[in-house]
């Protein structure tokens, strides 16, 4: 591994690491895992369309705590009747009216009417909102397809005129260093699949191999105690180095241990120390 994990963890081995790693994905990558998470929410639809910005909208608002997160996004949906992909192609000015009530902590009407006017905009011309991600297959520039598809969608959500400023900061993009954490969650919802089926894997043009893990407060702890990331800063360059050691283990599906780094930090601490 080239952040030298073997040394680092003294005793435990790489191998052990991989062994640990594995055990705590089988444990939290479970349906019981939904109940508290905000990936519930899309969970609630059938069509693929209402699963997308379902999932989008839960994405984007998943800042503060998981609760407050699954309660704003329900309380958006229920604005669209809960019927979100019928709301956004379909909704006249009286049915947006309603949407100027909505605030999660800085997300605010302003915010919302633009998403929602971004995305009848973009499913008059598509069928899903995969398109918006694949304008990059490969690498480009020495930038890995990761970074150049998450780039190519900021530049692409906000094409539209009159873009309000105050949104930009809810749409992340590499360019800016930013980890993207919500748009690489959104993205492994949408790309991964395995039995467990808390992933949806509706999304067939982009590989679970290309996806980058993200990296809130809980991941990033849990990943530098266990010696996965050595960079000081927490940015884009971060979640790249944490991508590239979980490669090491699963390079076809290296995502998949955001559920044991996301689900040791936020229940499991005494792992760790225990693994330690």
């Amino acid at each position: 591994m080239t952040i030298g994990t073997k040394s680092l963890l003294g005793n435990n081995n790489e191998e052990q690491l991989h062994d640990f790693l594995e055990k705590k994905y089988r444990e939290f990558n479970t349906m019981s895992f939904i109940q508290d998470d905000p990936i519930q929410i899309p969970h609630r639809f059938s069509q693929k369309q209402d699963i997308e910005i379902a999932a989008f909208f839960a994405s984007i608002l998943a800042w503060g705590n998981r609760k407050s997160i699954i309660n704003s996004t329900n309380k958006l949906l229920a604005f669209m009747d809960n019927s979100p992909y019928n709301f956004i192609l379909n909704h006249n000015e009286k049915e947006l009216k309603p949407l100027l009530q909505f605030k999660h902590r800085t997300f605010n009407a302003t915010d919302v009417l633009y998403f929602v006017e971004f995305l009848k905009q973009h499913y008059s011309k598509f069928e899903s909102l995969e398109d918006a991600f694949v304008f990059a297959k490969k690498k480009e520039e020495n930038r890995s397809a990761a970074e150049v598809r998450l780039s190519n969608f900021h530049n692409y959500f906000f094409a539209l005129p009159d873009a309000p400023n105050r949104t930009r900061k809810h749409i992340a993009t590499p360019a800016k260093k930013s980890t993207c954490k919500r748009l690489n969650m959104f993205l492994r919802w949408m790309v991964r699949s395995d039995k467990s089926k808390v992933d949806f894997g509706i999304w067939k043009k982009i590989k679970p191999s290309e996806l980058m893990c993200p990296l809130d407060v809980h991941v990033e702890n849990v990943a530098r105690q266990l010696c996965l990331i050595n960079r000081k800063q927490r940015d884009w360059q971060t979640v790249v180095e944490l991508t590239e050691a979980l490669k090491e283990f699963d390079p076809k599906d290296p995502v998949k241990y955001d559920f044991a780094l996301f689900g040791i930090g936020v229940s499991n601490k005494q792992s760790i120390k225990n693994f330690l």
